[in-house]
């Protein structure tokens, strides 16, 4: 892990020219939200795109400014145009960055496409978050998500260890074989409906024969989706640190389609229509009814906790508590985002529901990230909020 002491000595030097920052992030997920929150709190913004990709950022979201610099339309200062996302590794691209003063913002995309090995020991840009938990969104690693859960006392879906124990609806959980941020899920009801399921999922190259053996299976829970957007401040002073700024939910293809069709017509569905895929391509806002509030608060302050304890120096910034609720109201954590969330596009500009509240201003996550960077500026502690 490139250590956090190094990191703060490149900070240092942004000191010497504060209106130089730039905000920037991959250009997918949540790109467009981290940059609208930039630009509200007076920064610049850097989108490093894929080449194929690049039109949102660089020409229908593009920043104009006045000859003083006022932004008059667009949120996109710069956009960067690599062939692929991971070649902001290269030396050359990193070192351009740390020249312009960029403060990264991580997203899942920067996860997903550029090695997690060369994001803790290669990555030089000072990045707004907690580096060193991101590779607990791995499944698959020992210290995953799971992991701090159990340790935090934290509910989550009960683990069923094989498909030959499966004896209710469960949640299969694994990648996509080839969609890279996507997800290969199933739901199975008995060991026999895994196998047909598992099986027309291989032939149809949804997922693979080694992403099945390492497969998590979950008891299905029942009930409503909530993603609770939240975010913890180590430079807060005098009020709360940890904050909730929205609620977001999912549309899922081809989930959703499978829903809004009548049983019969469910029951008529046959080959690749049978089995719905879960692949996230929207969002929707949501509020929480009131008396359910105290329980977020409580699981995360109990995530935050056992952060500090576990990955120090903790969670920074924005993070994504996913969750479904039962019939008699229970929470329980299906996965965890240790930075921006997926769904804040859905917020930025108008802001979060709470964010609003709280701030008495529109407050996405995009722009408290952003506002965070500017708190710390005026306080002297840039160097608090990044890894």
């Amino acid at each position: 892990m490139i250590s956090r002491k190094q990191i703060q000595e490149t900070v240092d030097q942004y000191y010497n020219n504060p209106d130089k920052i730039k905000i920037g992030t991959i250009a997918s997920h949540s790109g467009l939200d981290v940059c609208d929150g930039a630009v509200e709190e007076d920064f610049k913004t850097v989108a490093y795109c894929k080449k194929g990709r690049e039109q949102t950022y660089a020409t229908y979201f593009k920043a104009q400014r006045d000859a003083n610099g006022k932004l008059l339309r667009g949120i996109v200062d710069d956009a960067v145009v690599f062939n692929s996302f991971d070649e902001i590794l290269k030396p050359e691209n990193q070192q351009k960055a740390l020249d312009d003063s960029v403060l990264m913002v991580p997203n899942r995309s920067l996860t997903s496409y550029c090695k997690i090995d060369d994001i803790e020991d290669n990555f030089k840009i000072p990045m707004i978050g907690s580096r060193n938990m991101l590779r607990s969104e791995e499944r698959s690693e020992a210290q995953s998500y799971y992991w701090i859960l159990e340790k935090a006392g934290l509910p989550f879906p009960e683990k069923i260890d094989k498909p030959e124990d499966i004896d209710a609806l469960v949640m299969v959980k694994l990648p996509h074989a080839v969609k890279t941020l996507e997800r290969g899920f199933f739901t199975a009801a008995s060991y026999d409906e895994f196998i047909e399921k598992s099986d027309a999922l291989l032939k149809q190259g949804v997922i693979t024969e080694d992403a099945l053996k390492g497969a998590r299976i979950e008891r299905y829970v029942i009930g409503p989706v909530f993603n609770f957007d939240m975010f913890y401040s180590p430079i807060e002073e005098e009020m709360t640190p940890l904050e909730i700024l929205g609620i977001d939910w999912r549309f899922e293809t081809s989930l959703d389609g499978h829903t809004r069709l009548p049983a019969p017509q469910q029951m008529r569905l046959q080959g690749e229509q049978l089995t719905p895929e879960y692949t996230v391509c929207g969002h929707n806002s949501a509020t929480l009814r009131e008396s359910l509030l105290e329980n977020v608060f409580e699981m995360a302050e109990k995530f935050v906790e056992a952060s500090k304890k576990h990955y120090d120096p903790g969670i920074i910034g924005p993070f994504c508590l996913q969750t479904c609720v039962d019939k008699d109201l229970n929470f329980y954590i299906y996965d965890v985002a240790p930075r921006v969330g997926g769904g804040t596009n859905v917020h930025m500009s108008v802001g979060h529901p709470y964010g609003n509240t709280l701030w008495r201003r529109p407050m996405s996550t995009g722009r408290r990230i952003a506002y965070e960077v500017r708190r710390a500026l005026e306080k002297d502690r840039l160097e608090d909020i990044v890894t």
